[in-house]
This record gives structure tokens, C-alpha cells and sequence, in this order.
């Protein structure tokens, strides 16, 4: 059984975690938790949502609904952590469930049929979604955390390729673009 696409998800998956981990890893507990203002969440219950949503959609998938009756979703976005340690164990809880999960797949599951809330998805479908919003979170956590940095006068660590440095990194791969129609 061939993996390409189930392995092509596991890489993207991995990209978003150590993104939002590393983002994270640069500010200090104090900052993970304040929002940038009353209306959006902080980064501790950003973690919080993504990590239960992950662990909801994939402990069972192909056997359960995606949505749990155990999940509470609304407690997701309330900051309760004791510490740090906290925070940490409720990402990994759902990230360790996703990696577990995508472990067991193949590329003949892809066209298997799953349910979130009731509704019917290939796992294909399952897993754009939940890949869009891992990502759609983890780029939340990286600007909140850019952000704060700046605002507290902390050292950022590019977790990319950094401003004007594209063609350095490029060249450091050993990688020289090629003019194509729109550079000719």
C-alpha cells in the first residue's frame, strides 16, 4: 500500500506544529496568555482549541464521529491552565491523536467515508480541512507572537526564510531560479 499522499499530509502537519511550537517557544508563559485585545484569544487558548479539535476529529476517526460527545468546545477557549506544562500537555494530546492516527492511513483510505458532526467526508476531506485549519491557527499564533516580541522588546528568531534573504537561502541550497515567460 503506497503512503505519497498520506505522507505529503504527515510533512504540512509537521510544518504547522513545529511553526506554532517554535513561535510559542520565543515568548515568555506570561505573554502566551494575554490576547492582543479583548476580543481575540491568546496564544495559550488558540493552543487549546487547535489541541482539542485534533484530538476530537482523529481518536477514532474512521469508526466515530469527529465531533466527540466528550469535547467541550466552548471550554476550549477558556484560559484555565495551572502553568506552561498545562498548556503543553493539551497541544501535544491532540497532535500525538492526529500523528497516531495518520500512522495507521494509506493512500487506499483516502476515499474512505468519515463523519464531523453528522456530516459525511472522505478522509481526503477530513484531512484538507483539518490540515486548512491547523494552519489557519498556527499562522495566528506566529503573528500574535511576532507581535508581542516586538511590543516587549524581545529578540525574534525567524522561523522561515528571513526579510531580503531568498536568494542567500536559495544559493545555499545550491538552487539557482531559471527565468521562465513572466522574468524573460
Amino acid at each position: 500500500m503506497t503512503r505519497t499522499l498520506i505522507q505529503g499530509f504527515e510533512v504540512e502537519f509537521r510544518k504547522h506544529r513545529r511553526y506554532a511550537e517554535e513561535a510559542a517557544g520565543q515568548l515568555p508563559w506570561a505573554l502566551l496568555r494575554l490576547p492582543m485585545d479583548p476580543e481575540t484569544n491568546s496564544i495559550a487558548v488558540i493552543m487549546k482549541h487547535l489541541g482539542g479539535n485534533l484530538r476530537s476529529r482523529w481518536t477514532d476517526a474512521l469508526t466515530s464521529d469527529g465531533e466527540k460527545a466528550w469535547r467541550n468546545r466552548d471550554a476550549e477557549f477558556v484560559d484555565d491552565f495551572a502553568d506552561r506544562a498545562a498548556m503543553e500537555a493539551a497541544w501535544r494530546a491532540g497532535w500525538d491523536v492526529l500523528e497516531q492516527s495518520l500512522a495507521t492511513f494509506t493512500d487506499a483510505d483516502l476515499g474512505k467515508t468519515l463523519k464531523i458532526r453528522g456530516e459525511a467526508h472522505t478522509l481526503a476531506l477530513a484531512l484538507t480541512r483539518s490540515l486548512a485549519h491547523a494552519a489557519y491557527h498556527t499562522g495566528q499564533i506566529v503573528m500574535i507572537a511576532r507581535a508581542l516580541a516586538s511590543k516587549h522588546g524581545l529578540e525574534w528568531k525567524v522561523l522561515t526564510i528571513a526579510r531580503g534573504q531568498s536568494r542567500a537561502f536559495n544559493a545555499g541550497l545550491g538552487y539557482t531560479p531559471t527565468a521562465g515567460a513572466a522574468g524573460a
